[in-house]
């Protein structure tokens, strides 16, 4: 399938519309879109490009030699369709051109594009050695998807070789030609032939490999056929090797590994598992055509443990065996000979085997591991110290391999401990400095995880870009003066040039092996960051924080300490702890805002301030549970004739549901109360209404499952100031606790009635004569009772702290607290504590009135001079007649005993009660009617007005503000 230029005629005008700072998102493919913007970052332009090049640039010859029958054959497959083939170096500069017909060759030598010339995206923009080099991966990019102007005339195609044991980019491989000659199945023939380049390097290890093992195999003088074991020693693949445990073996080869990567450590001992000791000898080996390798031994001691003197440099097995025969002190018992026939005297080295006077050094090139067949064990000690030793061959290789499996293990331990220590909480920032700490020292040196503010709300972050405005949440460093730009707290915002920058833009990692050479990292505060330099940070590696598609912020790895620039393996591991974190953040940003809803929801139908009451002196407390908010609640609700409503209630369950049942409840005990009900009436009327939600839960939405309100909790109290006396009852709920105004603390016994919602029983109540300074706390069960503490326990503990007398209820909450909650509760908790006041008697006024209807006047009289006496005289006119009325009523409409009384409270409250158990009601009289309007009149002249039932009848009461 060819592209002709028409197919992306297109990207022209969607070219344009980029770099005038327009969005293409729907225009182009993501991965050039992704190039161009990281073009951009890097400050190239399309139209003027400055191409340095370097006439030097080569590969390893081993390389070389596995590249060059691939590129023989790709190019010769290639010559009918006129492609050419460029060989470039990790860096993207090219090292050989191929091919090609004589019109696409003279077009790519007008452009340079020949060996020297340097293809790196960040010098010539998007372009298929570049972008393959960036992406990590195989890259298709024709014509006008290259951000360069005289690259759009060419089609290219490229993907990275690899090391196959290391997993370092050791080259580029690219397929060009004109752009209407492009095909994206050249993508798949690039890829193929890197494969094969990099079998072929594989290939070249493993002879590298066997050459080794045959050196080593010469200089002890071994035939090709191994001796038979000695008896005694068990049989199988790894031959007295597989006579170990199997934990013995792993710890062994685990150790050799670590050896054979040291180039400063020749011996080594071991402690195994079984309680046996093991000594690992290192020993170089050289084959015939120049290999350097390692051998490493194991002799594994049955006798006593060894002390080993500071090993000498050996040159020969011989040496070595005396050595380890030495060690052995003379306080220390010689074990026992061993039963096997001694080996016969190691032979004289030969000359492919130097002695080792220094350490050998370490081996760039690297090869896999080799576990060949066993030595016969090693001969007794010639000095008569036999040590039960018995010699066998664990590895042969180059130093590479050893660092290898070290590393590969480093980052399997890594990636384990990473699992069990990110995540632990559900909280954004904890979860940030958990990955900091699980990945320094380990991996990196310094570590930052910069995030934006939506996300630590939990709200969903809008897309990162360069110049975003991100969060410094966690910093991990090794040093204590880490030389970074930003303390935890900070505003960080990253300049489009940095690796942060390029990652949020593109949402990809960015690896920046030699900090010095990056430009745009420097760019973001020259003068501090050259002192960064200066102090030895030297490495680089960005990642996006991505959970379910969404970029949460971006974490930095440096290096300082460590000397080891970062690798390719190092960014895949990177990505994969960043991966893991991300998911982790994101679940905590989630639950973060799952539980802010939930507690604004809450604190929202919660009282807020303090109610216009003088019955009592109230604080309160509302705690939410450590695993979210549930349906704990009270309030403090002012009721005619001076009293107050105290209730404490607590909704079944946690989260959004418990909260909004809670503000069900809680609306309806405030319409309860404006109906005057008693305590009892008031929880039988919320006892129906429970029931009736939890049943209306389970049929709300056909074939969803029930919710799990099973009901709930409550205590309700009512406090007469006049009287001084607490109505009080409760359903299911803990008891309440009276303080005298002498400390003296007693648990009201309230009859036990069930909680809400399950129906079926009265509720009783009980009634209390309270001193003024008591306190009444009330209080739901997570006060009390957890896990680790009974409710037995929790209440002693609650009447030890309440026995104080004088204390303010705002103390007394403090020390509730501080006493009986644990750091982080496992409930959510509600208190509250009201210190009674009384009424004085002074601003009561009471008259017992016949059924006269004389008796209208005497109690207009009474109430004006009263009125006097308490200063209100602008009152007097409007509260004759709302008396004069509501006695006339009284006399006219009910039965028995009348009272007429007064309470000069926050407002000016008039009383009438009588026997009847009738209320009247509120009419808009006729024009013809003669009577009607007195109660109208009542209720315009008021503030308030309603009727409450008593045992004996009812009371028809009035509020009017004070002047």
């Amino acid at each position: 399938m060819s592209v002709t230029w028409d197919d992306i005629g297109g990207l022209v005008d969607a070219h344009e519309r980029f770099l005038a700072g327009s969005l293409i998102e729907s225009d182009v493919r993501d991965s050039v879109l992704d190039s161009w913007k990281r073009c951009r970052s890097a400050g190239l332009e399309p139209r003027r490009l400055l191409v340095p090049y370097r006439a030097d640039v080569t590969l390893d010859d081993h390389f070389l030699h596995a590249a060059d029958p691939v590129l023989n054959d790709l190019t010769a497959s290639l010559a009918d369709f006129g492609m050419a083939v460029a060989l470039c170096d990790g860096r993207g500069r090219m090292v050989r051109r191929l091919g090609g017909h004589p019109g696409l060759r003279e077009r790519l030598d007008e452009v340079r594009f020949a060996p020297g010339f340097d293809a790196s995206e960040t010098v010539v923009g998007t372009n298929g050695v570049g972008t393959a080099l960036v992406e990590r991966g195989p890259v298709y990019v024709s014509g006008r998807e290259h951000f360069a102007d005289c690259l759009q005339p060419f089609a290219c195609a490229g993907a990275p070789v690899r090391d196959p044991l290391s997993g370092r980019i050791e080259a580029v491989l690219d397929l060009t030609c004109l752009r209407d000659q492009g095909d994206p199945a050249m993508v798949r023939t690039v890829r193929e032939a890197a494969r094969s380049i990099e079998a072929r390097l594989l290939d070249q290890a493993t002879r590298r490999e066997r050459a080794l093992l045959a050196a080593y195999r010469r200089a002890d003088g071994h035939p090709q056929t191994w001796p038979k074991q000695p008896e005694g020693l068990s049989s199988g693949p790894d031959g007295g090797v597989a006579a170990l445990p199997r934990l013995d073996l792993v710890v062994l080869r685990a150790k050799a590994e670590e050896l054979l990567a040291s180039p400063h450590r020749t011996l080594d001992e071991v402690a195994l598992p079984s309680g046996r000791t093991a000594t690992l000898l290192r020993r170089q080996v050289t084959g015939e055509a120049g290999e350097i390798g390692v051998a490493v031994e194991a002799r594994v001691l049955g006798g006593p443990r060894l002390r080993h003197v500071a090993p000498s440099p050996l040159s020969a097995r011989g040496t070595e065996n005396t050595s380890a025969g030495r060690a052995a002190t003379a306080t220390e018992p010689a074990p026992a000979a061993p039963t096997t026939a001694p080996r016969p005297p190691a032979p004289t080295p030969r000359q492919d085997i130097p002695a080792p006077a220094a350490p050998p050094p370490a081996v760039t090139r690297t090869v896999g591991t080799v576990v060949p067949e066993p030595q016969a064990p090693g001969p007794a000690e010639p000095d008569g110290h036999g040590v039960g030793a018995e010699g066998w061959l664990l590895l042969v290789g180059e130093p590479g391999v050893g660092r290898l499996a070290v590393l590969a293990r480093r980052r399997l331990e890594l990636l384990h401990d990473a699992t069990v220590r990110i995540g632990t909480t559900l909280d954004v920032t904890r979860t940030a400095e958990e990955l900091a700490e699980v990945t320094v020292p380990r991996f990196a040196d310094f570590v930052a995880v910069d995030l934006p503010d939506p996300v630590l709300r939990g709200e969903e972050p809008e897309e990162l870009g360069g110049r975003t405005a991100l969060r410094r949440v966690a910093i991990r460093s090794v040093r204590k003066d880490p030389h970074n730009l930003y303390d935890v707290g900070d505003t960080v915002e990253y300049v489009p040039s940095t690796p942060q920058a390029r990652s949020l833009e593109t949402r990809q990692s960015v690896l920046e092996p030699v900090l010095a050479e990056a430009g745009g990292w420097i760019a973001q505060d020259p003068e501090r960051l050259e002192r960064v330099l200066a102090a030895g940070i030297h490495s680089l590696i960005t990642v996006p924080l991505r959970a379910r598609g969404t970029t949460l912020g971006v974490v930095s790895f440096y290096r300082s300490l460590q000397p080891a620039s970062f690798e390719d393996d190092d960014l895949s591991l990177a990505q994969e702890l960043a991966g893991r974190a991300a998911i982790c953040i994101d679940n905590a940003r989630r639950y973060t805002r799952e539980h802010n809803t939930a507690l604004t929801l809450q604190r929202s139908l919660l009282p807020r301030g303090r109610s216009e009451q003088s019955a009592v002196e109230v604080a309160y407390r509302y705690l939410p549970a450590q695993a979210g908010v549930g349906g704990d609640w009270f309030d403090v609700i002012p009721l005619s004739g001076a009293r107050v409503a105290l209730v404490v209630g607590d909704v079944v369950g946690h989260g959004l549901h418990a909260a909004a049942t809670m503000g069900r409840l809680r609306t309806a005990v405030h319409n309860f109360c404006s109906l005057d009900l008693s305590p009892d009436d008031l929880l039988t009327h919320l006892d129906d209404l429970v029931g009736r939600l939890d049943r209306g839960e389970g049929w709300a939405a056909e074939g969803t499952p029930d919710s799990g309100i099973v009901g709930a909790t409550c205590l309700f109290a009512v406090y007469d100031p006049v009287s001084r006396r607490c109505t009080l009852t409760r359903a299911g709920h803990p008891l309440p606790a009276v303080v005298a105004p002498d400390g003296t603390v007693e648990f009201v016994d309230l009859p036990s009635c069930p909680p809400l919602g399950l129906g079926g029983l009265p509720f009783e109540t009980v009634e209390l004569e309270l001193a003024e300074g008591s306190q009444l706390v009330l209080y739901t069960d997570g006060l009390v009772e957890d896990r680790h503490r009974d409710i037995d326990a929790g209440l002693d503990l609650l009447r030890a702290v309440l026995a104080r007398a004088g204390r303010p209820p705002e103390e007394t909450c403090e020390a509730v607290l501080d006493a009986l909650l644990p750091a982080r509760p496992g409930d959510d908790v509600a208190l509250l504590v009201a210190r009674t006041h009384t009424l004085a008697a002074d601003h009561v006024a009471q008259w017992d009135l016949p059924s006269d209807p004389a008796v209208v006047s005497r109690s207009r009289a009474a109430v004006t001079d009263r009125l006097a006496a308490w200063g209100l005289g602008d009152l007097a006119f409007t509260t004759e007649l709302i008396a004069s009325e509501l006695v006339t009523n009284a006399i006219r409409h009910a039965t028995g005993p009348v009272q007429l009384r007064l309470l000069r409270d926050r407002a000016l409250i008039c009383e009438v009660s009588d026997g009847s158990g009738t209320s009247p009601r509120l009419r808009r009289a006729r024009s013809t009617d003669e009577g009607g309007r007195g109660l109208f009149l009542v209720a315009q002249l008021t503030e308030r007005w309603g009727t409450r039932y008593t045992p004996n009848g009812k009371i028809i009461w009035t509020e009017q503000p004070l002047p």
